[in-house]
């Protein structure tokens, strides 16, 4: 009997220091394997997935130091899109057909970012990674998942991070940070709390689209979020 999905369409959100597990910088090979082996079970499942992946696992614009922003900006953009292409050749090595669409045009290497075409890959099975951001300097990939959960009618974001929800503060640094299991976007705004930044998280309210924000190095919990079982925090209005 096939398991009952409570979500049908997706986007992850992934942060480049997710692909880097342990060792900060780079791509670690058996952290991606993970990643891509729940992504699978997702697409298995039936679930149409959309991924937007970040660059800070090899540069981050406050690497910049005296450098003009806006080329900092470019230089995160283009390492989103080596982490795309290292989850495309993972996930289509495990026999899952993957389509790179970048918001900067390379053609040579990925499409140009088309909505409609997305949402058709999408509907035939096909994973959509969104690698650039939105293109444009002074923009986070934060940004760049709501903007793309917007247009392809995402009914939630899985934001992948270090830690294992949304705390009242930084449990690394304050031990009696009180975890969240559900918050909404008003008080993630009012308390600044600092789950994605703050144009992702007003996009995120304006277009009514939830988030669940669960620990990355535990992959299994975005197929249990799938299936409905409570993880991590949920944020919605």
């Amino acid at each position: 009997m096939p398991k009952e999905l409570k979500y049908k369409r997706v986007l992850l959100k992934l942060s480049g220091e997710a692909l880097a597990g342990d060792e900060k910088h780079g791509i670690n090979a058996k952290t991606l394997e993970n990643i891509c082996d729940k992504i699978k079970e997702l697409v298995d499942l039936g679930v149409q997935v959309g991924i937007v992946v970040g660059g800070g696992n090899f540069w981050r614009g406050k690497y910049g130091y005296n450098m003009e922003r806006t080329t900092s900006d470019y230089m995160g953009m283009l390492a989103t899109c080596i982490n795309g292409l290292a989850l495309q050749d993972a996930l289509e090595s495990r026999g899952i057909f993957t389509r790179v669409q970048t918001a900067i045009e390379m053609r040579e290497i990925a499409e140009p970012y088309i909505k409609r075409k997305a949402v058709k890959h999408l509907e035939k099975g096909r994973v959509v990674i969104f690698s650039c951001g939105t293109g444009n300097p002074y923009f986070t990939t934060d940004t760049a998942a709501a903007l793309r959960a917007a247009e392809i009618d995402a009914e939630v974001i899985l934001v992948g991070k270090t830690i294992d929800g949304v705390y009242s503060d930084d449990p690394k640094v304050n031990p009696n940070a009180v975890k969240y299991d559900k918050i909404s976007y008003l008080d993630i705004l009012n308390k600044d709390l600092k789950v994605m930044d703050s144009t992702a998280t007003s996009l995120c309210r304006d277009n009514n689209i939830s988030l669940i924000v669960f620990a990355i190095d535990k992959p299994e919990n975005m197929v249990k979020a799938i299936l409905g079982e409570k993880v991590g925090t949920i944020i919605s209005n």
